[in-house]
C-alpha cells in the first residue's frame, strides 16, 4: 500500500534509500526466518516516523521500546492524495531517519476520531509518556498539522478528523 509514504506525513516519511532497503532486507529475512508461516508475505515498506531526524530517532526508540503504540494523522490528506486509509494487518519496517531497521509494526486498529475527541488514553499510548498526555498530544499535533496545512493555505480546526492507528510492535521480539 502506499498511502503511508504519501499521507502519514506525521507517523512517516518515505525512506528508500539504498541502505534502508539492505537494513530493512536483513530484519524482514530475520523476521520470516522465525516466522516461516509468513514465508510468502511480501516484504512491507520501510519507513522512518515523523519529518525529520530528531523526533524520527525520538518515535523510532519509543516503538522499540514499545511505549508508542498509536500513530495519527490527518484524514483531509487521505482525501486530497486519494489515498487509501490504513488498514488492519498492515505491517511496517520501521526505520530511522537514516534508514537503520529498527522494527516490524503491524496495525491492529484503524479509525477516524475528530481532533477535540482523543482521549488522554490514546494520546499517551501516541506520546508514550503518562505525564499530561493529552496536553503534549494536542500541541504537539496541532502545531504540526498548523504548519504542514499552512503550505496549502488551510487552517486546522477542533473538527479535523484524525486517522487513528494503533499497532503492535511485533520485531525484534518482546524480550
Amino acid at each position: 500500500m502506499r498511502h503511508i509514504t504519501i499521507i502519514l506525513f506525521l507517523i512517516l516519511t518515505s525512506c528508500k534509500s539504498e541502505k534502508a532497503n539492505k537494513t530493512a532486507d536483513e530484519m524482514w529475512n530475520n523476521f520470516i526466518k522465525s516466522n516461516p508461516k509468513l514465508t510468502n508475505d511480501e516484504m512491507p515498506e520501510a519507513d522512518f516516523f515523523h519529518n525529520n531526524k530528531e523526533d524520527a530517532k525520538r518515535l523510532g526508540e519509543l516503538i522499540l521500546n514499545r511505549k508508542k503504540k498509536v500513530g495519527s494523522s490527518l484524514y483531509s490528506l487521505y482525501v486530497k492524495y486519494n489515498a487509501d486509509l490504513p488498514t488492519i494487518g498492515t505491517k511496517q519496517i520501521v526505520t530511522d531517519f537514516d534508514g537503520n531497521a529498527l522494527a516490524i509494526i503491524e496495525n491492529t486498529k484503524v479509525d477516524t476520531i475528530p481532533f477535540n475527541k482523543i482521549s488522554a488514553a490514546y494520546a499517551e499510548l501516541d506520546m508514550g509518556t503518562d505525564s499530561e498526555p493529552l496536553k503534549k498530544w494536542k500541541k504537539a499535533h496541532w502545531d504540526f498539522f498548523e504548519s504542514f496545512l499552512e503550505e496549502s493555505g488551510e487552517k486546522p480546526t477542533e473538527e479535523m478528523l484524525i486517522v487513528c492507528v494503533w499497532f503492535e510492535t511485533i520485531w525484534p521480539e518482546k524480550n
